[in-house]
């Protein structure tokens, strides 16, 4: 068979054939396509349309030999870290190097399969890790691999479809009224501005807490402006450890001002008299981390006999707001979620109990007196 071009040869029989790559087995081997037509340039019209159909996997298999491991270190290091922040390539990092690389690294990654995802997702449960945690891991895997099909070297996605474990359901925290008092009386004993005060009464976290400077607070327009936050993160190099990091917030909506109330505002302004320090919450006159506010906040609940975590404090700002009749709109504001519907999903019992306080005080307004004359 005489040959007429690149991958077109021209039969016996007079039709011309063309080759072209389709696939390739898991062991490597080329699976060829055929096309065939009377006339050269139509074969080569055909073939023209086909190979830019499939050489997606022509090129993930002669270009890209590498394992998943080394995709996804080539990912972290020219993608990610180039267009987001430290903070969000530090949770990046610290998810491909203990969860994916140890049981899907050795892979090869043009060989990946849906089967292997899955089987990486059940791994996950069975480490007693949170649906939420399972997701995010996921998730930055699934973001890898979108790359890799955006460079050519994957035909799909095989995370795609996988099925996640559900979120568990679970009411959210908040401390009762009483509860709220009784820790309150303990913390207002503490010698310097304390962090359970901050957080009950201005819904920040803990984070925010640990970056919030004197400086933040404008006492003439009372605002509180919340622009930094502590966090924090793996090391590269070693997943083991960790660092410090005083970063900006994650997103737009978490960069926010929070109204400084008047009370709030006598406690801050008796505490900066006394402070040796530029952050409100210090150690040494430098800020004090988050461990160490959770220490301190240990030691708190203890005395007033409760057993909660520091992140119930922003739940509880939360269920004060909502039983004060404060909309969803301005309470997503205030916790600087990235939309109203994160708090809705968060907070929906507690909205769900207002929402029949509301719909009884309409109720009451319906008059049955003449109706109920009529049917009887």
């Amino acid at each position: 068979m005489a040959r007429k071009g690149e991958n077109i040869y021209k039969r016996k029989d007079g039709r011309y054939e063309g080759r072209y790559i389709k696939n390739r087995t898991e062991n490597g081997k080329i699976v060829f396509g055929y096309v065939y037509g009377k006339k050269y340039n139509t074969v080569k019209n055909k073939l023209t349309i086909l190979k830019s159909q499939y050489n997606q996997p022509d090129k993930s298999q002669l270009i890209f030999q590498g394992s998943l491991a080394d995709w996804l270190n080539r990912w972290l290091e020219y993608t990610v870290r180039r267009n987001v922040k430290v903070t969000t390539y530090a949770a990046y990092f610290g998810r491909v190097q203990r969860h994916i690389i140890p049981f899907l690294g050795s892979k090869k990654m043009a060989l990946l399969k849906h089967t292997d995802i899955t089987d990486f997702v059940y791994f996950l449960q069975n480490q007693a890790l949170s649906p939420t945690t399972i997701k995010g891991i996921i998730t930055v895997l699934k973001h890898a691999l979108n790359q890799a099909c955006k460079e050519r070297y994957l035909t799909e996605n095989p995370c795609e479809d996988v099925v996640l474990p559900k979120n568990r359901n679970t009411r959210v925290s908040a401390m009762t009224i009483e509860q709220q008092k009784r820790l309150e009386q303990v913390a207002l004993q503490e010698r310097s501005c304390s962090p359970v005060i901050l957080a009950l009464y201005t819904g920040m976290r803990i984070g925010e807490i640990s970056g919030l400077k004197w400086s933040d607070i404008d006492f003439q327009s009372n605002i509180i402006q919340v622009r930094r936050t502590l966090l924090r993160v793996t090391c590269e190099g070693d997943s083991k450890k960790t660092k410090l990091i005083l970063s900006s917030p994650k997103t737009e909506t978490s960069r926010r001002d929070i109204p400084l109330a008047e009370n709030l505002k006598e406690y801050l302004l008796a505490n900066q008299e006394k402070s040796d320090s530029e952050f409100l919450i210090s150690c040494k006159k430098s800020f004090a981390e988050p461990r160490v506010i959770n220490y301190r906040f240990k030691k708190i609940t203890e005395k007033a006999g409760l057993g909660i975590h520091f992140h119930v404090l922003r739940h509880t700002f939360a269920t004060r707001c909502i039983e004060e009749g404060v909309d969803v709109a301005t309470l997503s504001r205030l916790l600087g979620h990235s939309s109203v519907k994160m708090t809705l999903d968060t907070y929906t019992d507690s909205m769900w109990e207002n929402r029949q306080v509301a719909i009884s005080r309409l109720d009451s307004k319906l008059n049955l007196n003449s109706f109920m004359k009529e049917v009887s």
